[in-house]
Order: C-alpha cells, then structure tokens, then sequence
C-alpha cells in the first residue's frame, strides 16, 4: 500500500485500516521524510523516528520528545544554531522549539517564542506560545492564559482553525481560573480537532474527567509518561 492510499484510509476515518497499513510500509529513501509525518500523526512515534533518523532532523527530534527521549533532542540538535537562518536549511525557531520542549524550561520557551516572532513563523509563534502557556500553568496560571492569548491571536490573524493542542492547554488552564463550564467547552472542542492518540487528545480527556481513556490513548501513542505536557497540565 502506498502513503496516499494510507493518508485515504486516515482522511476517510478508518483509523484502524490506515495503522494497519502503516505497519506494513516498507518505505523507500525517498519516501522516509514524509512516511515520518505520516507515522507521527497517526501516533507512531517510534516508526517516526525509524524512518526520520537519517532523513530528517526535526521529524526525529518530534517522535523523540513524543517518546521522552528529551536528552537525546538535545544531542541530535548539537551543533544547529538558533540564529543566522542562512546557515541552516531548519528555520531557528522552529530548532529552539525543538530545544525548548526536551529541556522543559521558561527561558528557552521565551527563546523560541522570540525567535518565532521575528521571523514570522506562525506555526512555531503558536507552538511556542502553547509550550508557554504548559510550563506557566503550575505555578501561575494567569500568565499562562496570558501566554495563551497569544497564539490564539495569531491563529485568528491566519484564519485558521485554532490547534488542537492550544485549546487543550487552554481548557486545562482554564479549569484553574476561567471556571469548570468554560473549561469543558473548550476541551471539548480540543477533543474534536485532536487526532487519535495525540498529546492534545491526552489532555482533553484528562480535563474532562475521563482519565482510564486519557491513559488509554497515552499507551496507544506510545506517549511517554513524562512528557512535558503531561507533567505540567493535569486538572485539580
């Protein structure tokens, strides 16, 4: 079976058909980079890294974070600086959000964030906002939905429909200070826009009170336990 007849089966709903064909793809070298993609959004994230590893950098370094291997990010992005875009064929931003999710720290947050800023990069302005809004959330999370403010406005701006996992931080955020009401709405829209065994599903389910599904789509996904997002964002 080839990609386009997988990413059919995805894009018709039969997620069951489409990682069972998934699993039996023999990708040929050219085709890696984008069997990656499609392996991480299906959420296969050790498949992803299979094939990513010796074609693309940034994909390997997703499916990585997305199996808690944060110090390897680390060691694969050596040498990748986050300035001079010319020198690099990956944007700075879009580096520095890969830095900043494996060290799970403020100021390479801020880093990324800034970054995205002055290039432009929308997508990584909104990533960076969200990885933001998750590590202020535990001990402040008003300037969380502050950070949050941010990507959401972005967002707009493009005309798009805002991230599945924006509004899953969003909904957790405000659990904490927007009210319960407010914050079910909003994850369940999450839930609506999030893929199968993705980090926002995860955390729409886990705000939304129903834990033995969040765990399930965890395990499904191959989700690490101590990925960033699951540390910082759970419901009271």
């Amino acid at each position: 079976m080839t990609l386009e007849q997988i990413r059919a089966l995805q894009a018709a709903g039969d997620d069951a058909g489409a990682l069972r064909a998934l699993e039996r793809l023999d990708p040929a070298e050219h085709e890696r980079p984008q069997a990656a993609a499609l392996a991480l959004a299906l959420g296969r994230p050790r498949l992803a890294a299979a094939w990513a590893a010796e074609s693309d950098a940034q994909l390997h370094a997703a499916a990585l974070l997305r199996l808690g291997e944060g110090q390897a990010v680390l060691e694969l992005l050596k040498g990748q600086p986050e300035s001079e875009p010319s020198a690099q064929p990956a944007p700075p931003a879009r580096v520095a959000l890969l830095r900043a999710r494996a060290l799970g720290t403020l100021e390479s947050a801020a880093l990324a964030r800034t970054l995205a800023r002055q290039e432009g990069d929308s997508p990584a302005l909104i990533a960076a906002a969200t990885l933001m809004g998750e590590l202020l959330l535990p001990d402040d999370p008003r300037a969380a939905l502050l950070a949050l403010a941010e990507g959401l406005k972005v967002s707009e701006m493009m005309r798009e429909d805002t991230d599945a996992l924006l509004l899953a931080v969003l909904s957790a955020v405000q659990a904490r200070v927007g009210g319960a009401a407010k914050a079910t709405r909003t994850a369940r829209k999450a839930l609506d826009r999030s893929l199968p065994r993705s980090p926002a599903r995860v955390i729409a389910l886990l705000v939304l009170g129903r834990g033995q599904e969040a765990e399930a789509e965890r395990l499904g996904g191959e989700l690490a336990s101590n990925f960033q997002v699951f540390l910082n964002v759970q419901p009271e």
